[in-house]
């Protein structure tokens, strides 16, 4: 997985959506993520990144919620890499993923938990409980303005506390997988998700709705003007 690197860098890690590339049609099977997840020369990111960033959206999770985190959806989870540093920090914890890759689904989805859904889906596709936590890393860059608005409505309608939404930009250095990366302004991102009532609080992480009256003004990420 990748993170934001200092003075504004990005790195775009891989990602498992049928982003309609422009120039080229991806095959997210077992090659797909063995290059990107594992491969020394290609890979972004490393184990002891995961498990920081694992740690700083459960910590900023639980100080808004005021208790310990029960349940996260990982949206566009791949082979579910967030499943084992979760359960590490929080072994009771229920983990769901959702994964447009066929292969990620079934080698994993029985003994991770991963369903099989395309990002759109998420404005129809509803659990029986909402969630503490709802991780989608990577992944809304790679897919087309009116997918991205039906699924971010879905996230929106199914979060209790926090979401951790790793997107890039045009503002940002980007390496990794580029093919069919969109490059979209901050703004706009902050536009969309503010429309389903996403607030950021910094560091990639939005407030659902149900938190909103529990904060202070300045808890509120803003982009200079």
């Amino acid at each position: 997985m990748s993170g934001m690197r200092g003075g504004g860098a990005g790195v775009v890690a891989a990602h498992t959506w049928h982003a309609e590339a422009r120039a080229m049609t991806k095959t997210y099977d077992g090659d797909y993520f063995e290059k990107w997840y594992r491969h020394p020369r290609y890979r972004v990111g490393s184990q002891a990144e995961l498990k920081r960033k694992v740690a700083m959206v459960i910590a900023l999770g639980e100080y808004y919620l005021g208790r310990p985190v029960q349940n996260v959806l990982d949206v566009g989870c791949g082979e579910g890499i967030w499943r084992a540093p979760l359960r590490a920090l929080r072994p009771s914890i229920e983990y769901r993923g959702l994964d447009a890759s066929e292969y990620a689904v079934a080698r994993y989805g029985r003994s991770r938990n991963i369903g099989l859904a395309r990002f759109g889906q998420l404005a129809e596709l509803r659990f029986d409980q909402r969630f503490d936590l709802i991780v989608c890393t990577d992944v809304m860059h790679y897919i087309k303005a009116g997918e991205l608005r039906a699924g971010i409505g879905g996230i929106a309608d199914m979060l209790d506390g926090v979401a951790f939404l790793e997107v890039f930009t045009r503002n940002d250095a980007v390496s990794g997988d580029r093919a069919g990366y969109i490059a979209r302004t901050p703004a706009w991102y902050l536009r969309e998700f503010g429309k389903v009532g996403l607030l950021p609080c910094g560091s990639h992480c939005y407030l659902g709705a149900r938190l909103m009256k529990s904060i202070a003004a300045l808890e509120r990420a803003q982009l200079p003007p």
